[in-house]
């Protein structure tokens, strides 16, 4: 008999009809449609959950006009051409882009040629982390004031993880405060260092204190990542510096204790986690033999579950290796919008893995939908 993952896509997708129908007769009623629909999205049919992609990044003109305007006291720079634009900041540089991170009406075709119903967008590098503390405010409350704009435009298609001036506490509570109000912000985007400071560092303490009172779910992303001119080359400051940086986040975050001080805070770890999940092992070794480790009741990987993980890794075998080892009800479908390391087709990427349909509906916007309140 042929395995599953050798079977043509029609045939499996009838096998998962049949099975999902016979899973419903078997428990005395009948199967639902987010079971007998859910062999289809772009890749497959229709599916009864909406795909939500929760690593999307989006530039506003008022912020792009910020950061090249009253910006460029601070190092800032932006240009423009008739087909891509770039920044240059002292918190890094980034482009040249195609200005559809700016136009909404090709992200939303975009969108709908890839089977994505919805997009938690957020900002990227450069962020909001650089000049000084009233320009970061500034800049942080044009992209939220923008960004749910583009909710109230489109309610069905877009929500918003906004984005907070954190170089100073005060402040980041303040846009707190204010962009929890706004229309459809539905999380917190941060930053897996804030201008080269740990996650830990007890500066955030309270930030991360009222983000869970407000229980909002903190998407992280990487910026100023580590390896400095020896990650020069090749694009390595991308390649392994961004899922390097993303363990570095997730390790401060479960040693330092913010995990075990903030027991319902809910943050996801972009590209699968980077390099953390295949980590785990050696720091779990190192909390046994280690002092600096151990002010932790539990051992590190006990944590892997309070996080969740887009599915941003570029293999079918890493998010088998989160499927089994942390859990299905921990990954959300992200695509990296639309940078050239992210998914043109990231629904279709779940077609990698041999899942039966309500366990691909989880992924392809399940989970998303619980954390995002959708």
């Amino acid at each position: 008999m042929d395995c599953f993952c050798c079977i043509s896509p029609k045939r499996r997708k009838l096998l998962g009809t049949m099975a999902a129908l016979a899973g419903g007769l078997a428990s005395g009623r009948p199967a639902s449609a987010a079971t007998t629909g859910a062999a289809a999205n772009t890749a497959g049919a229709v599916s009864a959950v909406k795909s939500i992609d929760i690593h999307a990044h989006y530039y506003p003109e008022s912020y792009c006009d910020l950061v090249g305007g009253e910006g460029q006291k601070f190092g800032g720079k932006f240009t423009r051409d008739a087909t891509s634009f770039s920044f240059q900041t002292p918190a890094g540089g980034l482009g040249p882009l195609p200005l559809k991170f700016i136009h909404v009406d090709e992200r939303l075709a975009d969108m709908d040629a890839s089977g994505v119903d919805v997009q938690a967008i957020s900002l990227s590098v450069p962020m909001a982390y650089w000049a000084d503390r009233a320009f970061n405010a500034k800049m942080a409350a044009t992209w939220n004031t923008a960004a749910s704009g583009v909710h109230l435009q489109h309610p069905t298609r877009f929500v918003v993880l906004a984005t907070l001036p954190m170089l100073n506490p005060h402040d980041a509570l303040d846009e707190l405060e204010r962009a929890a109000e706004l229309p459809g912000v539905r999380g917190v985007y941060m930053g897996t260092n804030i201008n080269n400071r740990d996650l830990d560092d007890p500066l955030f303490e309270p930030v991360f204190a009222r983000i869970e009172q407000l229980d909002l779910p903190v998407f992280l992303h990487p910026q100023q990542t580590v390896g400095g001119s020896r990650l020069g080359d090749f694009y390595l400051s991308n390649l392994l510096g961004n899922p390097f940086d993303t363990a570095i986040a997730g390790s401060h975050l479960i040693l330092g204790g913010v995990m075990d001080r903030h027991p319902r805070l809910r943050i996801t770890l972009p590209h699968a986690g980077g390099a953390l999940p295949i980590l785990m092992g050696r720091i779990d070794a190192g909390w046994t033999v280690r002092p600096e480790t151990r002010r932790l009741a539990q051992k590190p990987s006990s944590y892997l579950r309070r996080f969740n993980y887009d599915t941003v890794s570029h293999s079918g075998p890493v998010l088998d290796f989160l499927i089994q080892n942390i859990g299905i009800d921990r990954l959300v479908l992200g695509s990296d919008y639309c940078f050239d390391m992210g998914y043109e087709q990231p629904v279709r990427f779940l077609d990698r893995l041999a899942l039966p349909p309500e366990q691909k509906n989880q992924i392809l916007g399940g989970n998303a939908a619980q954390l995002l309140k959708i």
